[in-house]
């Protein structure tokens, strides 16, 4: 897996986050949400701002595609 480096503005939001992640990956979100164990409108929720995932979530997508919360969670803008 490539490391891309992401140009995110300052305290990015996790919507934009994981927007910018599915497309650097070529995932759709029902795709995303099968891989992560979630429904698609759950990533849906997440895309649009209306909510986020829970740590247990952020813990699982961070072991799911080795790398690290810190890329979720707009600390690192690469992973």
């Amino acid at each position: 897996m490539k490391m891309p480096k992401f140009s995110f503005p300052n305290d990015p939001e996790f919507k934009d986050i994981l927007k910018a992640f599915l497309k650097e990956n070529d995932l759709t979100q029902t795709h995303f949400a099968s891989i992560v164990g979630v429904k698609q409108s759950q990533v849906s929720e997440w895309l649009r701002g209306k909510a986020k995932p829970s740590y247990d979530l952020l813990k699982q997508m961070s072991k799911t595609f080795g790398i690290s919360a810190d890329f979720f969670l707009g600390l690192t803008d690469s992973y």
